[in-house]
């Protein structure tokens, strides 16, 4: 597996120009230049930067004016301070990942699908100019285990798109349910040497999400120290269905502790897929809720981070601010000096 230069070390600029609000006083302040040299002070590489369509394109498909003006900020201050960008598609027009029942039919509709191509047309169209430091994503967390033909053929069709005026770009791609590490190996196989493999980590759900209101079952008082005990685990995700999926729900693995040989067994069938097509392999989001433990929490980061480090795997924590999980704020001040050296 190859070492992914300039995107080793990173974080997620969520909450800005995806899943935030589009009043002009929220864009104006909620990332300014200030954050992106806190940022480059922690030792981090690069940013990954979701965006939503709507805040560059109207309904209809039309730019909106100066819709542009804060990707294009961002990068200007990631290029002054020595960061590299993840343009990450976080919301296309009629696919959410947060929405998957009601955005199921842009991977059956054809003009959906020619709007996410013209999407892209325009991204690259004006970005192209700076894919010395930016590494494409063409749509962020697939969520249905049933679409992965449809999603391979459109994912393709938008790399020939960001191809036709970045051919040695990176490009970020990652598989169904919820880029899911199991899934990278039924991503298409590519003689494009600049195509990164893309999952998403979250486990175990059961301390990573503790409390969150948006986890079926999950109670709002809830709470557990990692690593803990793994019977204890088992028994305690099995109570909350949002939680008993993933790790817990594969007896494939044959994981029975918690630790760094967790993620390791996690991580071998997409390491071993990124292997054999000697490829890049990258973790686009992972972090624990500002409701967990704070010791737990840095147990957590040197756990995952070890085995990171261990394959060369880059990765960008979710998240720098806000969004319950965000670094930058008054839960995590008191670890956050140690918890950057484990990012």
């Amino acid at each position: 597996m190859k070492t992914l230069y300039g995107f080793k070390k990173g974080i997620n600029l969520g909450g800005w120009l995806s899943q935030g609000s589009l009043e002009k006083e929220h864009l104006d302040t909620f990332i300014t230049e200030k954050d992106i040299i806190k940022i480059a002070s922690w030792g981090l590489d690069h940013v990954r930067l979701p965006i939503d369509y709507d805040n560059f394109e109207n309904e209809d498909g039309s730019d909106k004016e100066n819709g542009y003006f804060y990707i294009d900020s961002c990068i200007k201050w990631c290029r002054k301070h020595g960061l590299n960008v993840v343009l990450d598609l976080h919301k296309t027009y009629g696919y959410v990942f947060d929405k998957p029942a009601e955005s199921i039919n842009f991977f059956y509709d054809e003009a959906l699908q020619k709007r996410f191509y013209k999407i892209w047309e325009k991204l690259i169209t004006r970005y192209a100019k700076d894919s010395d430091i930016i590494m494409f994503e063409p749509l962020n967390e697939v969520v249905s285990p049933d679409v992965i033909n449809e999603w391979n053929d459109i994912s393709s069709n938008c790399i020939n798109i960001i191809r036709s005026k970045a051919p040695n770009a990176k490009i970020l791609l990652g598989g169904v349910c919820y880029n899911a590490v199991t899934t990278i190996k039924h991503l298409p196989h590519t003689d494009d040497e600049n195509i990164v493999y893309n999952f998403h980590c979250y486990e175990p759900m059961l301390f990573t999400h503790q409390s969150a209101y948006w986890v079926d079952g999950m109670p709002e008082d809830f709470h557990i120290e990692y690593p803990g005990d793994w019977n204890k685990y088992v028994t305690e995700s099995k109570k909350i269905p949002g939680c008993i999926n993933g790790a817990f729900a594969d007896e494939s693995l044959g994981l029975h502790t918690l630790g760094p040989e967790f993620f390791e067994a996690m991580f071998l069938d997409g390491i071993k897929a990124v292997e054999e097509r000697n490829g890049f392999m990258y973790c686009g989001e992972y972090g624990v809720i500002d409701r967990a433990p704070l010791n737990g929490t840095l147990n957590w980061y040197k756990d995952i981070h070890s085995v990171f480090e261990k394959y060369g795997i880059g990765r960008a924590a979710w998240n720098y601010k806000e969004k319950d999980y965000g670094l930058q704020g008054e839960h995590y001040a008191p670890i956050i000096n140690e918890l950057v050296r484990y990012l």
